[in-house]
């Protein structure tokens, strides 16, 4: 059993997997979430600073919000984020699709150098797929 300290409210939990906060915290989390989500639908075009403000959410949060792709900023926001690799202006998320692309083709590769390099095991003479018994 994994027993952690919730980094938001210091609670002692078990902890399985994801953000170290406990599910009472999480919860209360996600509803800030979904209470963000509804301002931004009835004030569209807001920006972060004000977001924060009228909801009462970290500026921060919000901007992991954006990063998780949880959120995304509007084409004609003035606030953008920057791709982590390139720099390029992006609206959510933490890479733009041409670094993401190129990152998923640099992964395909490796896995498919890995299938080539392995090899199959050399066959004896004599010896047949059929089972047999050691003496």
């Amino acid at each position: 059993m994994n027993v952690r300290n919730c980094r938001s409210c210091g609670c002692i939990f078990n902890y399985v997997t994801g953000p170290v906060t406990c599910p009472a915290c999480r919860e209360k989390l996600e509803k800030k979430f979904q209470e963000v989500k509804e301002y931004i639908r009835e004030n569209k075009g807001v920006g972060i600073p004000a977001v924060a403000e009228a909801c009462e959410v970290d500026a921060g949060q919000i901007r992991q919000w954006l990063r998780e792709e949880r959120l995304e900023l509007s084409e004609d926001s003035a606030v953008f984020l920057t791709c982590e690799n390139c720099g390029q202006p992006i609206r959510s998320g933490r890479f733009c699709e041409k670094c993401t692309l190129n990152m998923t083709k640099g992964f395909q590769e490796v896995l498919n150098s890995g299938r080539q390099t392995t090899s199959k095991p050399e066959k004896h003479e004599g010896e047949s797929a059929r089972m047999r018994f050691l003496k």
